[in-house]
């Protein structure tokens, strides 16, 4: 049985032949360089968020509250990360979190692509954004043998929301991810001062242009009119008025696993799992939608005591593998994977994901390995400190 800390082995007998990785082994390293490799636009976009950021600084910041405490002579020298989720079984515990511009990200424009495939390569679930240059169907196609989830962003037009799960039911993804908290964009300074706003230009509508309910709304085609189709985009966007007397209409769309993501309350996860809902999505959007709130990590314990063993996916500051273990330790089912494989992206295409994705496992996996944890049941509340407490 091989481990995901082996990846090192792999790197250092490279090293023996004079090959040295040309991707970067740090998230400030992987930051840096492709902060140097994208454009102002794309970097603004990325990199940005909410107000002066205050809340995706404290998304990461949060992850040093606790320490994951050692445990000697536990037998661990052989690890097992996988997980069941929604009642299929993942070689790990890490997703690919939405983001809407991951298809620009990519050198050749198709990074939606590119992410599938490094999904299809290391078993990890993409869960594709409703904003992508290339369709829901292209890029499930390229996800082999992996599962994929599809991320709603509800439209105001329930006929056009139907369209964009049925297809997806279609195309063979796993699950529905709806995103809660994206409505109308946050207030973010960082693209405000270039003016830059990505599908206003008809960029990442690829869905959209692709779906007849959407396309008969049109009086010519996107490639013909771009202006007036992205205009109909804004039109189209998001449903403000969504509440949770909408929740059965959602729960109608499809016998697929729903999540609902930006959930943070004990009450909401009760409120939703009580109208059908299937998994909770603990998320403050990396901070990029609400400035001044909380860490994803700090809201996390009191979802999963209130979803009562329903399975909880968390994302939000997460840039190494100590974080996917802390995450886990706190009780997350599954832990999603955001900027840092969007510059893994930029700076190397699909192989640029795998290699984010195979160092952020191995260093979870040598992290458990050498504090004593042999599986994901052991990473248990107790396992952490919290080092804000005097003892």
């Amino acid at each position: 049985m091989s481990n995901y800390g082996d990846y090192q082995i792999e790197i250092y007998f490279q090293g023996l032949s004079g090959v040295r990785s040309d991707l970067p082994m740090t998230y400030g390293e992987l930051e840096a360089r492709a902060a140097a490799s994208l454009s102002p636009e794309l970097l603004s976009y990325v990199a940005g968020g909410a107000g002066n950021e205050h809340t995706q600084r404290l998304n990461v910041e949060a992850f040093d509250r606790w320490g994951l405490m050692p445990r000697m002579l536990r037998g661990a020298a052989e690890r097992d990360l996988s997980i069941e989720l929604f009642g299929i079984s993942l070689p790990s515990p890490v997703m690919l979190a939405p983001i809407g511009v991951i298809g620009l990200c990519g050198q050749d424009g198709h990074g939606d692509l590119a992410t599938a495939r490094a999904a299809a390569r290391t078993g990890v679930p993409m869960i594709a954004s409703t904003l992508t240059v290339d369709s829901l169907e292209d890029v499930a196609a390229e996800f082999g043998g992996t599962p994929g989830f599809f991320q709603l962003y509800t439209p105001n037009d329930r006929e056009l929301a139907e369209s964009f799960v049925r297809r997806a039911e279609a195309a063979g993804y796993k699950g529905i991810v709806v995103t809660l908290d994206t409505f109308t964009p946050g207030w973010r300074p960082r693209d405000l001062s270039i003016g830059n706003f990505p599908q206003l230009r008809g960029h990442c509508l690829g869905n959209y242009f692709t779906d007849p309910v959407f396309l008969a709304k049109l009086e010519k085609p996107p490639h013909e009119d771009l202006r007036a189709a992205a205009l109909q985009w804004v039109l189209a966007f998001g449903d403000a008025k969504l509440s949770w007397d909408d929740l059965p209409w959602l729960r109608s769309l499809t016998k697929l696993p729903l999540i609902l993501k930006g959930i943070g309350h004990p009450q909401d996860v009760r409120r939703a799992l009580e109208a059908g809902v299937d998994g909770i999505y603990c998320s403050t959007h990396g901070g990029r939608q609400a400035n001044g709130g909380l860490a994803s990590l700090d809201l996390l314990p009191g979802v999963v005591e209130a979803a009562e063993g329903a399975p909880v996916i968390f994302d939000s500051g997460v840039r190494g593998g100590e974080h996917i273990v802390k995450a886990l330790a706190l009780g997350a089912s599954a832990v999603a994977i955001g900027r840092p494989y969007a510059y893994g992206l930029a700076l190397g295409g699909e192989n640029g994901i795998v290699h984010v994705l195979r160092s952020l496992l191995a260093e979870a996996d040598l992290l458990m390995a050498i504090d004593g944890y042999a599986s994901i049941a052991e990473l248990t509340p107790d396992a952490l400190i919290d080092r804000t407490i005097r003892r």
